[in-house]
């Protein structure tokens, strides 16, 4: 005998959705209530704004008069800031039919009439800045053949490579008034780049070493002799003034990237021992 079982299936009709009802002639502010939702509705200033509390707003006089006080530097670079965007923007363009202007040839304009007009001076001098240059090399080179330390080797291959690469990029002209002399390094009149000064940036390089070492005397004397090299070059017109501040900017700038750069290869290598020791 055969049993029948019966299923029955009930139907399940949805409820209606049922749509806030919004009244907008009642004063309902949609922006307000979505603020309120997520949680950034705010009082005012106490609060901040959106979320934000501007820091500027908690300023007093007696701040301000602090920050002067404390921070004259960068108060100082603020009015510099202004006074030069006053003389960007009001100060003629040099025409390109005539020489850049340099303000350095301005200030050395009596040591190129002397140079021009002693050309064994000038001889002498370059064969003087010369043997500074080998002082430098031999320095950079000593730091890391004798004593072992890299750094400064490290730093005058990045400054030399990065300098060679914006020499080619922009090639400035060579200043009308350049007193060339076969005594000057590079040593036979070659062609140079002119940005940025390798001569500079070098002894910065070298320089700074010195400081790390705390050899003082020696460091202060390369300083020196730096300037000395800087009127130089002015007074010769063998760079303009940009390529001499720059070089000094480049030379503390790849002796810190010098120093990042042994930083992160030490850390390397110590989480490689680390590795493998675990």
């Amino acid at each position: 005998m055969k049993t029948t079982t019966s299923a029955t299936i009930t139907a399940t009709i949805p409820t209606p959705y049922k749509r806030k009802q919004i009244n907008v002639d009642g004063g309902f502010n949609m922006e307000e209530e979505e603020k309120k939702i997520v949680g950034i509705m705010t009082d005012g200033v106490s609060n901040g704004f959106y979320g934000v509390d501007p820091f500027f707003l908690k300023w007093t006089v007696h701040d301000m008069v602090n920050v002067a006080k404390h921070h004259w530097l960068p108060c100082f670079f603020g009015f510099g800031l202004l006074f030069f965007m006053a003389v960007e923007y009001t100060l003629p363009m040099v025409p390109a039919s005539s020489p850049p202007f340099d303000l350095g040839f301005v200030v050395t304009r009596r040591l190129h009439g002397l140079l021009s007009s002693w050309p064994e001076l000038n001889t002498l001098l370059a064969a003087l800045n010369t043997v500074f240059v080998g002082m430098q090399t031999t320095y950079i080179l000593w730091t890391w053949l004798v004593e072992g330390r890299p750094r400064a080797t490290i730093s005058a291959l990045f400054m030399f490579t990065c300098r060679g690469i914006l020499g080619y990029s922009t090639q400035l002209p060579l200043p009308e008034e350049f007193l060339g002399s076969g005594a000057d390094f590079p040593v036979g009149n070659v062609s140079f780049f002119l940005f940025f000064s390798g001569h500079v940036a070098g002894s910065v390089i070298a320089s700074l070493d010195m400081r790390r070492m705390q050899r003082w005397e020696l460091a202060w004397t390369f300083d020196v002799l730096n300037a000395l090299q800087v009127i130089r070059l002015l007074g010769t017109r063998g760079h303009y003034t940009i390529d001499l501040v720059v070089g000094v900017g480049a030379g503390i700038l790849f002796d810190s990237l010098a120093g990042k750069y042994q930083e992160c290869i030490r850390s390397k290598s110590i989480a490689a021992k680390e590795a493998f020791f675990s």
